[in-house]
């Protein structure tokens, strides 16, 4: 892997007369056409949307042509924050939409379902829309209605998503959990809601091992007994029915026409769960309106879908990527679903994401930034290993792409694609910062800031940076901001997470930096920021350092603070490729920190560990296993059942702490 210097240009945007190869610029033209505005360049058409808020959100509403059964009588009846309220008098349903497109592409697969537990199968719209029929009578059977939750203990399975989509056509509430957390993990989120019925699974199979999941069933139950169950065979097709459990060919028996229910813009559509490593997890409710119109304009505009595009999203049923992953079909694009170990039998192995991305025939994958990461270092040649012509996009998130990462992309993946690194989050199941078919890809950045979100880097005292780090904050509303969350008491946790800093203004937490390219760096979290001696550093660019290294598999940087004032204690978690030379390699790290970084930044305790905690996202877990280290009770302060993997974790605290008594 070569050394990128970070803002190289790896991708130049196109001409201005170019435009009109994607659907983003032809929505600018036809806006251009209509109101006499001229769009010399992306930032200018960023800024007309910004600054015409209004403008831009009813462009968005018909240009995809929005199934209203009532109008709206303005696009925003409220701008305050929190609270905006989007398209007052509009009903909508978000499922409509989607049944829309498949019903365009009954005969088409639509569906790409790869299972290490059921192997491949291929569902056309028709399949597609068949399921989500017989779903749906089973859940009115069972009296569900409207304003009911109904969770999903489900893998990413085509009949996850048909659950899904008969459920919220129903103007029913979703929420699904993946079948890898334990009871623990899945009581917290889904008990929160007191679910009417939970559709679940016996078991699946990661790799080569088979897991069951009948006892965490009946510990789910125990804690939810007014719930029903609804239960899936997958992993053995033969298994026993437990008592009082509803099997899913006897809830699936009748077919109809699917029915949609009407719903005011803001009705909450589907709940998202916070990691719940810092606390209990955050219940976050989407809206049906909110999601749709945020979806089309990131699927239609900013990733350019449509009909001849296959999307493959990398992602379990619990993370936010799952839900924005199913707009795909919004545009009449297909979709991948895969539910395995990308790992197994080995990285390169024939389930990684780029066998799947081949087999499938994909156009666009979504990943995680830290498995871009570990092919880079693993010196993976995917453009050469595998036939993947058709790919041309590349999205990654859960953390930072390192520029020497994101020159691997197009020496070994592509020359020709467009790699969009991008900043989100669960709170808004949307972006912040990301990339567009307008503008140009640089090593480390993010490209720009998506039509529509006004972002920004402020300073403490609301004043906006430039060419510094500063908290990301959005000084507009978005439609997609969570409606509330879940049991919030006067929505105080809500205002106290994304408000508490900047009154009107959404503070998401993370440092910012503009650079002179207007392009964008997270360069960490604002509550993980380390200042030895008034340096000031995020932790992204130690990692951006240390992505580079020879032999580091990954890493994770704590810094104990000094309430003296004083340094403080800075230790470095690095997971070591096997076979290396952990003396060697401690100083090369200490060597290539003092140079890249400062002296005051070297740390002072290097510790190898077996490997860090992440989610399944890809985060780096810094805060809550710091506090684990600081005194917290694991179970409280971070969730194992959230981890990829779980049973390091107990090793990797024990190590910390061996090395600070030391």
């Amino acid at each position: 892997m070569r050394s990128v210097e970070t803002g190289t240009l790896l991708r130049a945007a196109p001409q201005r007369e170019e435009w009109s190869g994607s659907r983003m610029g032809r929505f600018l033209a036809d806006v251009e056409q209509k109101t006499g505005r001229t769009f010399a360049s992306y930032e200018d058409a960023w800024q007309w949307s910004v600054d015409n808020l209004e403008e831009f959100w009813a462009e968005v509403w018909d240009h995809f042509e929005i199934i209203s059964h009532t109008p709206y009588k303005a696009v925003l009846g409220d701008r305050k924050m929190p609270g905006a309220e989007w398209f007052p008098g509009a009903t909508i349903n978000y499922t409509e939409h989607i049944v829309r497109a498949l019903r365009g592409r009954q005969h088409d697969n639509m569906v790409k379902s790869r299972s290490q537990t059921a192997g491949s199968s291929d569902w056309t719209g028709g399949r597609l829309l068949e399921e989500i029929g017989r779903i749906q009578q089973g859940l009115i059977r069972q009296g569900i209605v409207a304003g009911d939750r109904v969770a999903g203990y489900l893998p990413n399975i085509p009949q996850t998503l048909a659950a899904y989509l008969a459920t919220t056509a129903l103007g029913a509430i979703w929420c699904s959990v993946p079948p890898e957390m334990g009871p623990k993990s899945v009581v917290d989120r889904i008990a929160q809601l007191e679910p009417k019925l939970i559709i679940a699974i016996d078991g699946y199979r990661w790799g080569k091992k088979d897991l069951s999941r009948a006892d965490d069933l009946v510990r789910i139950r125990m804690e939810l007994p007014d719930t029903q169950v609804v239960l899936l065979p997958y992993l053995d097709k033969d298994c026993a029915l437990p008592a009082n459990t509803i099997a899913y060919a006897d809830f699936t028996c009748e077919n109809a026409d699917i029915r949609f229910e009407a719903v005011p813009f803001s009705h909450p559509l589907t709940v998202l769960f916070s990691s719940g490593t810092t606390g209990k997890p955050k219940a976050i409710v989407h809206s049906h309106g909110g999601l749709l119109l945020e979806h089309f304009k990131a699927m239609g505009l900013h990733f350019d879908m449509g009909p001849k595009d296959t999307a493959f999203w990398f992602t379990t049923t619990g993370w936010m990527v799952w839900t924005l992953g199913i707009s795909t079909l919004l545009t009449g694009a297909a979709v991948v679903l895969m539910d395995g170990d990308p790992n197994w039998p080995a990285l390169d192995g024939e389930w990684s994401q780029w066998a799947v991305l081949a087999e499938t025939e994909a156009t666009y994958l979504g990943t995680g930034s830290a498995y871009l990461a570990a092919c880079a270092h693993a010196g993976l040649t995917p453009g050469k290993t595998w036939d993947l012509s058709r790919l041309r996009e590349i999205q990654c998130s859960g953390s930072p792409l390192a520029a020497d990462v994101a020159g691997w992309v197009y020496d070994a993946v592509s020359p020709n694609l467009v790699l969009a690194p991008t900043s989100g989050g669960t709170d808004i199941c949307a972006a912040f910062l990301g990339a567009s078919p307008l503008t140009g890809v640089y090593a480390g950045e993010m490209s720009c800031r998506p039509l529509g979100v006004a972002v920004e880097s402020w300073d403490p005292e609301g004043r906006p940076l430039h060419g510094a780090a500063g908290e990301l904050v959005a000084t507009q509303p978005m439609p997609s901001m969570p409606v509330f969350f879940w049991g919030d008491k006067d929505n105080e946790r809500y205002i106290n997470s994304y408000f508490g800093a900047y009154p009107g203004v959404w503070r998401h937490g993370d440092w910012l930096i503009e650079t002179e390219r207007k392009t964008w760096v997270i360069s960490g979290r604002s509550d993980a920021t380390l200042n030895r001696g008034g340096v000031r550093l995020g932790t992204a660019e130690f990692y951006a350092v240390l992505d580079g290294l020879p032999q580091v598999n990954d890493s994770m940087v704590l810094h104990f603070e000094d309430p003296a004032g004083g340094m403080g204690r800075l230790a470095l978690l690095i997971e070591a490729q096997e076979g290396a030379d952990t003396t060697q390699l401690e100083a090369a790290v200490r060597r290539a920190l003092r140079t890249e970084l400062s002296p005051r930044h070297v740390p002072d305790d290097i510790v190898f560990v077996p490997s860090i905690p992440r989610n399944p996202s890809g985060k780096r877990l810094e805060i809550p296993l710091k506090r684990v280290i600081q005194g917290a009770v694991m179970g409280d302060a971070l969730d194992p059942g959230v981890l990829v993997k779980p049973d390091d974790v107990g090793e990797t605290v024990r190590l910390i702490k061996k090395a600070f008594a030391a």
